[in-house]
């Protein structure tokens, strides 16, 4: 079989391990592909992602892009509760890749966690609040994330960064491009002219 045969299956077999929650990432994804397979082939994170589109399309059909434009809307209310932070919403409700079980990933910049966590207490039910690590070409990072239980029964993860990082760019993981998100007026603006809309790059 040619090696693009063979690449096409490993994203096929990895986005299945993540859209069922059986791979925690898209490297232990595609690791325990190549091993169900028995190949040596790693498709792109790239790959992976278009294949995980296509089977969330698939298994939730049309109630899909209702899920997108729900969560998107939840986003823009909190948003609109954050705003004096800079919010800008970024993950899978921004990108308009959200499926079945995604939370609502916003970011904000400020300088003292104690002011937002107390600020976002008295508004919403936080679950959880705690540091994250991150290493990234032998630079390690540290967030805090905050996470809320909406009334509605969806959830978001709030990243809380220094007021001096709002300027700075950082690449996904997963798409290669940069991670702009959607502020308050540019998410308003999807809203009311395509909700669906995806930013995706090219590949």
């Amino acid at each position: 079989m040619r090696e693009k045969g063979i690449k096409a299956r490993v994203a096929e077999e990895a986005a299945k391990l993540i859209y069922y929650n059986l791979a925690a990432d898209y490297k232990r994804a595609k690791e325990e592909a190549c091993r169900h397979l028995g190949v040596k082939v790693f498709p792109s994170n790239f790959e992976v992602a278009e294949e995980l589109d296509r089977l969330a399309d698939e298994v939730e059909g049309k109630s899909r892009k209702c899920l997108n434009i729900r969560l998107r809307k939840e986003g823009l209310s909190l948003m609109r509760h954050l705003k004096d932070f800079s919010p800008r919403l970024i993950g899978g409700v921004w990108r308009g890749t959200a499926r079945k079980g995604s939370d609502i990933d916003i970011t904000v910049y400020l300088h003292s966690i104690k002011s937002i966590l107390s600020f976002i207490g008295e508004r919403y039910r936080i679950s959880k609040a705690e540091y994250s690590y991150k290493t990234t070409g032998g630079k390690t990072e540290r967030y805090f994330h905050i996470y809320i239980s909406l009334p509605s029964g969806d959830e978001a993860e709030v990243v809380v960064r220094d007021l001096r990082e709002r300027s700075e760019k950082s690449r996904c993981e997963i798409y290669g491009d940069y991670v702009t998100g959607l502020t308050i007026e540019q998410l308003q603006k999807v809203l009311e002219g395509d909700p669906t809309e995806k930013f995706i790059p090219k590949r």
